[in-house]
């Protein structure tokens, strides 16, 4: 759903990335220039939107088109308007949050549909759609495990057999049919909502048994930590979720099938399991986004 954020480092990657220049972002050798403005790549403001973002720009740079990284802006009720206007003129988006936490639809349920119905939102704005990627990255809520076996929790609706349930989420969490409110309305629980901005203290919220729940990236590190059970969403409140790139038309008509391609390449070979890896190497090992994009491009063939 793409809005939780980053569990280690947030400040310093996020400076590093907001530095980088269509010259030195990636380290490649610079391909010959196709000229022309900088093409403006946007991140939101959490990990996993970063190395995508600078997946995107690390390929269009090798081959030869000029980038401008504007990362770690925020959540869509910002980035939106930047890129309808042509501020923002390239975004890896997450479809089913697109659709219903920036344009308040209700998602379909699978991929295909998801991105037809997306791309017509987005048309009247001038933003066009390339190629969805196999790789999704959805919220998930976790609980501690130690909770989780002593009340057979395995499911959303589980909690349930707490009675009361604190729910910690960013500030948008407390008004998102796929958080906070779909919690309250759909699951039907006796549930209260904790605003903490950053993920790094909402985990350590969880750890404490401040709250009972938390809402993460399925990519993310703890996902796989055996501290935290992942609950099933069974009611299925958060939709599918691939990486689909948001494109500003006119970007797309000025650069033609060669950028196309470019973007599509990289979308093709994006894979769950790999976006859990780059994850992990900058979040856990703490690697840099670039230095992770150039290694994960590179093995790709795609520069």
């Amino acid at each position: 759903m793409r809005w939780t954020r980053k569990l280690q480092a947030g400040a310093v990657v996020a400076a590093v990335l907001l530095g980088l220049t269509a010259c030195g972002g990636g380290g490649q050798p610079a391909a010959a220039s196709k000229g022309g403005n900088p093409i403006v790549v946007a991140s939101f403001n959490f990990t996993d939107s970063q190395i995508l973002a600078e997946l995107y720009a690390q390929a269009l740079e090798a081959k030869g088109y000029p980038v401008t990284r504007k990362f770690n802006i925020g959540s869509r009720e910002l980035v939106y308007p930047s890129l309808k206007s042509g501020e923002l003129q390239f975004i890896p988006e997450y479809q089913g949050a697109a659709i219903s936490s920036g344009f308040n639809e209700q998602a379909p349920k699978d991929a295909e549909s998801e991105h037809a119905k997306l791309a017509q939102l987005f048309a009247p704005s001038g933003v066009s759609l390339l190629n969805y990627a196999p790789a999704e990255n959805k919220n998930t809520y976790i609980v501690k495990s130690d909770l989780a076996r002593q009340h057979g929790l395995t499911k959303i609706s589980d909690l349930a057999k707490l009675g009361a349930v604190t729910l910690a989420g960013p500030p948008e969490c407390g008004t998102r049919a796929n958080c906070f409110v779909g919690f309250r309305d759909a699951y039907k629980l006796n549930v209260t909502f904790s605003s903490v901005q950053e993920a790094g203290p909402r985990l350590e919220q969880l750890r404490s048994g401040a709250v009972t729940v938390i809402p993460v990236d399925s990519v993310s590190p703890p996902t796989a930590d055996p501290q935290y059970t992942v609950l099933q969403d069974d009611l299925g409140i958060v939709a599918t979720e691939n990486i689909v790139p948001a494109v500003n038309g006119k970007i797309l008509a000025e650069r033609g099938d060669d950028f196309k391609n470019t973007v599509n390449a990289v979308s093709a070979k994006l894979t769950t399991e790999q976006l859990r890896d780059l994850n992990k190497q900058v979040d856990a090992d703490g690697d840099a986004v670039p230095d992770v994009a150039k290694d994960w491009l590179s093995h790709q063939g795609l520069t």
